[in-house]
């Protein structure tokens, strides 16, 4: 229970637990708390546990974000907290920590957050990677690479070139590598990878997109925007497991050198791959870049990917709950229970393999797309092709919200799936 007394104003008294719960009830009324222009609020907590703590704290981190006051760099709202526990003396010592781990937790899903909001004539394949570099401030323990155009074609990225050589800013993919400091044995521990999709725009390419279906088409590098805020929360925290972090970035663009539909491709898996739909570009940076995680000196032990890949997921599962797809058991089962610690829920969708037989082609290997249903399916039945047998899992997001809701105090990009993917890598521990 918590006991909330403003400087002015009412009291509240709080009875729910859980992380999830009292993340979003803590933001709430932090808004509220906003509203009423308070400065200082005093807390008495009683009777929480750990993930309780966490919960509120970061609820009241993540209220704190103003996309336009952050954008314009003007001083954002504060509110000042003080903590008294109730017959909880032992947590005066862990104050710092929770509060600590819970600003980590924030500021990871605020990156992703402020990502996805930013215009895409700021963001782009460029100017992500002079954020990384610049801006983010990585420790000595995370490596990054990056490969530009060039490279990507040297390597045989050439689905991933395709779709961004219509547009001005190239394409490229950014590795991050996070090893963990000290120890010879921890350097016997595979990594887990995880990429993500980074288009930065997307028109649809050729096979051009309606106006309406557009216009919300700078939350495409959702899926990327996410790993990259997951990758500063595991640097932050000295996470005590490697991972690499790889960012499939493009703009899908429209130019007289775009990709066609007819074009064939050859992909760094070696697979001949048939453009069906120009509008299906994500999982053509996705198959690349979980082709060159999965062939990497250090192989990982198991590959996710982030993507805001497809409509159909949403028809099926709505915009809040995200389609999870997955060639192991064991990680899709981790990853739902990841998702239903952090109030972030994921479903489990079946990889029909029946349904692959759309993606036939009479002039490559398969089609990057196919017609009728199951839309979704086929997309993962794609990805599935690139994983090299590696445990693997796809999670199909939506990345925005249309409206405040629980601790997001604004509409716009909602940090989806971070505090999942948090979550997944606190199991396992």
């Amino acid at each position: 229970m918590i006991h909330f007394v403003g400087v002015r104003g009412p009291t509240w008294i709080i009875f729910e637990t859980g992380y999830g719960s009292l993340r979003d009830r803590a933001g709430v009324l932090a808004t509220q708390f906003r509203t009423q222009k308070l400065k200082n609020i005093f807390i008495e907590v009683h009777n929480m546990d750990e993930d309780d703590l966490l919960g509120m704290a970061t609820g009241f981190e993540l209220s704190m974000y103003n996309y336009l006051q952050v954008f314009k760099n003007e001083t954002t709202y504060q509110l000042g907290i003080t903590l008294s526990f109730v017959d909880q003396a032992a947590r005066l010592k862990q104050g710092a920590d929770f509060i600590e781990l819970a600003q980590k937790n924030a500021a990871a899903v605020q990156i992703a957050r402020h990502m996805v909001n930013l215009p895409p004539n700021i963001i782009h394949p460029e100017s992500i990677e002079k954020t990384i570099i610049k801006d983010l401030d990585f420790s000595k323990n995370t490596q990054i690479e990056v490969w530009d155009t060039a490279r990507c074609k040297k390597e045989g990225l050439n689905l991933l070139v395709a779709v961004g050589q219509g547009a001005p800013h190239t394409a490229r993919l950014i590795h991050l590598k996070y090893r963990p400091s000290g120890g010879t044995k921890k350097k016997t521990v595979k990594p887990i990878a995880f990429v993500g999709k980074g288009i930065t725009f997307d028109t649809g390419g050729l096979d051009i997109k309606p106006s309406g279906a557009m216009r919300l088409m700078k939350k495409d590098m959702g899926g990327a925007a996410a790993v990259l805020g997951l990758a500063y929360w595991v640097d932050q925290t000295e996470f005590e497991k490697p991972c690499d972090f790889y960012l499939a970035l493009a703009e899908n663009s429209v130019d007289a050198n775009a990709m066609r539909p007819s074009d064939v491709y050859k992909s760094h898996a070696g697979h001949l791959v048939e453009i069906d739909n120009t509008d299906a570009e994500g999982r053509l940076v996705l198959a690349d870049a979980m082709s060159v995680a999965a062939t990497a000196k250090e192989s990982p032990s198991a590959i996710i990917d982030v993507a805001t890949l497809t409509g159909a997921i949403k028809v099926a599962l709505g915009a809040e709950v995200a389609g999870l797809f997955s060639n192991n058991d064991e990680l899709a089962d981790s990853l739902f229970e990841a998702g239903d610690m952090a109030f972030e829920p994921n479903w489990r969708m079946p990889l029909v393999q029946k349904y692959w037989s759309s993606l036939n082609s009479n002039f490559a290997d398969f089609k990057n797309s196919g017609e009728g249903f199951g839309g979704a399916i086929t997309a993962a039945l794609f990805l599935e092709k690139f994983c090299h047998g590696i445990p693997w899992a796809h999670l199909d997001i939506y990345a925005w919200t249309d409206r405040a809701d629980g601790a997001l105090s604004s509409a716009g990009g909602n940090g989806q799936p971070v505090q999942t993917l948090i979550a997944y890598l606190e199991n396992l521990k």
